[in-house]
């Protein structure tokens, strides 16, 4: 990294993904940052590569008829109960119109509480799975009348646990590592409530491009060979930092969790991002997603110049 500027560092933001932020702060590109407070696949195609092919796309209106099938024969559901949305953040957000009160254990993602109209104990349950931030897959036996698989994929190599009477939403942003583009679902338990979904979803909410990405990575999509390499480079990123003596957990995620007050200040200054968990209630815990090749390289190396 070139010179530091004087003023403090941008304050970690609710849901990682800081890179733009720390790059502005540092004075350099956003390339130039490895962002490991956004926990996407290090597995992924080049989706930018893919985008650029379909772009003559965005001089149509969406029709999202073909990529929502699809996705749903790739799932193993029928079409009717898929709906693809802007981001799992917009699945979320339009299925708590629908289930409005619910209840939700802590630590979990945010942003369950920010559209539930009221939050009670004793409610249906709105839940992660694994569970976000602490990593780990729900027993089998257990039941929830939302299960967020955002990063189920990634975990346990297969679309979806099942859960086939409860609503389930996903992010397929997460999965092919292209969180700018947008794209997620959310599956009904039938296809009268994915009907009544729809009828609150704004008309064209996927764009072109994600639409055809979505018809083009669904068949490039490799989840065993994924999920299976993530846990090999998980383990390699364990020993990283447990390494240069810092406290790690295990997960069954694409990231852990290090024990270390303070560590996303000190690894600022050389280009890493790491997600900072106090909005979880947990100050004393960062999440570490697991890197490719470039982001573990420059993560020991930053390890390195800090903890020696």
């Amino acid at each position: 990294m070139s010179s530091l500027p004087s003023d403090s560092p941008p304050p970690p933001g609710p849901h990682g993904g800081d890179a733009l932020a720390i790059a502005r702060w540092l004075g350099v590109g956003p390339d130039d940052v490895i962002d490991l407070s956004a926990s996407l696949n290090p597995e992924a195609p080049d989706v930018a590569a893919i985008v650029r092919e379909r772009a003559t796309s965005i001089g149509r209106y969406p029709d999202a008829s073909r990529a929502t099938a699809a996705l749903a024969e790739a799932i193993g559901v029928d079409a009717g109960r898929v709906v693809l949305t802007n981001g799992g953040a917009e699945a979320i957000a339009l299925v708590a119109g629908l289930e409005p009160v619910g209840s939700v254990e802590q630590p979990e993602f945010s942003l369950y509480e920010r559209h539930l109209a009221r939050v009670e104990v004793g409610a249906p349950r709105w839940r992660s799975n694994p569970g976000n931030p602490r990593g780990l897959l729900a027993d089998p036996a257990d039941t929830a009348r939302v299960w967020d698989e955002a990063f189920w994929q990634l975990a346990a190599g297969t679309w979806t646990r099942g859960d086939d009477t409860a609503w389930r939403v996903g992010s397929l942003t997460k999965l092919w590592a292209c969180p700018g583009l947008r794209i997620g679902y959310a599956i009904a338990p039938d296809e009268r409530l994915a009907d009544a979904l729809r009828t609150r979803q704004p008309r064209w909410a996927v764009n072109s491009l994600g639409v055809a990405t979505i018809e083009e990575l669904v068949p490039r999509t490799d989840l065993t060979a994924w999920s299976a390499a993530i846990a090999r480079r998980r383990n390699d990123l364990l020993s990283l930092v447990r390494r240069h003596g810092l406290v790690a957990s295990e997960t069954d995620a694409c990231w852990i969790l290090v024990e270390a007050v303070g560590l996303r200040e000190v690894l600022l200054p050389h280009g890493v991002v790491v997600r900072d968990c106090t909005s979880f209630g947990m100050p004393t815990t960062s999440r570490v997603a697991v890197p490719d090749n470039r982001g573990f390289d420059r993560l020991a190396f930053a390890l390195d110049e800090v903890f020696g």
